[in-house]
């Protein structure tokens, strides 16, 4: 039998916490969303102002992080992101629709090396969503260093 991490609510708010405050030290209006390994929602939250499209889209990417275990951008990232026209997963997003993202803003959360989650935001240009996603992925770095845990925290996630 094999062992497996779960994310809990406790450590996805101190995620969101953390989001919430890079979007405001960065002036931008997000919604932030943590998935579970299956891809479904564990928190939420959607910045006063924000856009009233942020929570679909931020679910998605989540979703999409999480399921396929790679950051979302990656998925049209030149010469050979899998959703590029002559690519072995040209029109992917198609097959679920409304549920697979492949645009920046989604991370796959990659705990010991297991991807347990993801994270998902949306609101603002990729720069501002990474950086507010990136910060959700460090603060549970932080918050678990003392298990011993590792928490990959760059942008780029592909497992």
């Amino acid at each position: 039998m094999k062992q497996v991490l779960e994310l809990t609510l406790e450590e996805a708010k101190v995620m969101i916490e953390a989001a919430k405050q890079k979007a405001e030290e960065i002036n931008v209006l997000e919604t932030i969303t943590v998935v579970d390994s299956g891809g479904y929602v564990i928190a939420m939250e959607r910045m006063n102002g924000s856009r009233v499209t942020g929570p679909e889209i931020a679910m998605a990417k989540g979703f999409t992080a999480a399921g396929h275990k790679r950051s979302t951008h990656l998925f049209n990232k030149e010469p050979n992101g899998p959703v590029l026209p002559g690519n072995e997963a040209f029109g992917i997003q198609h097959m679920i629709p409304g549920k697979f993202a492949t645009f920046v803003g989604g991370f796959p959360v990659v705990v010991d090396g297991e991807v347990i989650g993801g994270v998902g935001v949306s609101g603002g240009n990729g720069e501002q969503d990474t950086a507010v996603g990136t910060a959700a992925l460090q603060a549970l770095a932080e918050h678990v260093k003392d298990q011993n845990h590792e928490v990959i925290t760059d942008a780029d996630i592909k497992r």
